[in-house]
Formats: C-alpha cells, structure tokens, sequence
C-alpha cells in the first residue's frame, strides 16, 4: 500500500500561545501514527521545526521542501527522511503540492495564509481534489472564517467554494476526517498532479 502524505502549512514562529505549540506536536504525533508521510517547508524553527520532530520521534517519514535562499533563516532541518533544497518559493510550492495527498494548514503567518489560499483556489478551480483543511487551535482562524462568511454574503465566494475548506478544532477530529475518508478508497494516493500548469 503506498503511503498518504499530508502538506502542512505553518509558522517558522511558535506564536505567543503555547497551545500552537502543542497543536503541533500533536499533528506530527498523530502523522507519525498513522503511517503518512509529512510534507513541510524544510524548516527547523518554529511551529514547522516541531511538527516535523514529532513526525519523526513517532517513526514516520518527513519530506522537506525548502528553498536555498531560505536554508539560514529558516535554519533547514538536517534530520530529515529527505530535504530538498530547491531555486524559488514557487519551486518549493510545486513540489510540495505534487508530493501531497491533502492540505493542513496550523497556525501562521503571510506565507502561511498564502499556501493556504493558493490550493484552496487550486482546488476550486479542478487543479486538484485534495482535501483543504484548517486547525483551527484555539480559534486562531475564526477572524479568518468570519471575513471569508463576509466574502460570501458580499457576493464574491460561493457557497461551493467555502465548503471546500474544512476547519477542525482539534487534531483528533482532523485527522479522523483524513482517515476516514482514505480509508473508504479504493485509489491510489493522488500523486503526480501536473502543477506546472496553473
């Protein structure tokens, strides 16, 4: 059987709540369980550095994906099943999302929220039918999900469109969702998608 890999988006910062932190740890824990692989930007700092760790101390396979401009801020990760060092930011986004089975997306910032738009809107548009889902830790992206209910009654998201993205509270329910849903099919993981051509 060929293994899930689940793309996580997230900070190269921990954040000021520890509760991200610990959401982290948990995700990476429970990928590890699970037998999927991780697939992440390469970094070893912040909320990236602990997800991996924890995917890692519970015996699973990590994927890093970091751009070479990126290897001294982000500090690239050298215990890694496999780093890849890559020229652009677009690069690392291509590979990242072909080697990927489904989209998480923890606690962030600018480069966080604009992977999550970008497959969201990949999604929407047929490029993919991977699953798009948000932990939402400690209502950290209730602000998000209240403007993104504003687009919609404004007119310019439909409702097709928001039921793309789920959000989940907890780790449990996210990755319960993930493999309920991969355990009901019968296909291959969705690798290979040519995204060279969005």
């Amino acid at each position: 059987m060929t293994r899930r890999s689940v793309c996580v988006y997230c900070g190269s910062r921990e954040g000021h709540n520890p509760a991200y932190s610990e959401a982290a740890h948990l995700l990476g824990q429970a990928i590890g369980h699970q037998g999927w692989r991780l697939v992440y930007g390469g970094g070893r700092v912040g909320l990236m550095g602990i997800v991996a760790d924890a995917v890692l101390a519970a015996g699973g396979k990590v994927l890093g994906v970091i751009p070479d401009s990126l290897m001294r801020r982000e500090v690239g990760h050298a215990g890694l099943t496999e780093l890849v060092v890559v020229q652009t930011m677009h690069e690392r986004k291509q590979r990242m999302a072909e080697a990927a089975d489904a989209f998480v997306a923890l606690p962030g910032g600018i480069g966080t929220l604009e992977e999550l738009f970008e497959v969201w809107t990949w999604q929407h548009l047929g490029y993919h039918h991977k699953p798009v889902a948000l932990l939402n830790v400690a209502g950290f992206y209730q602000p998000l999900l209240q403007f993104m209910a504003h687009t919609q009654a404004a007119g310019f998201v439909s409702a097709e469109q928001m039921a793309v993205l789920q959000s989940h509270d907890s780790v449990e329910s996210l990755v319960g969702t993930l493999a309920g849903l991969w355990g009901n099919q019968n296909s291959a993981p969705a690798q290979g998608t040519d995204f060279t051509r969005i």
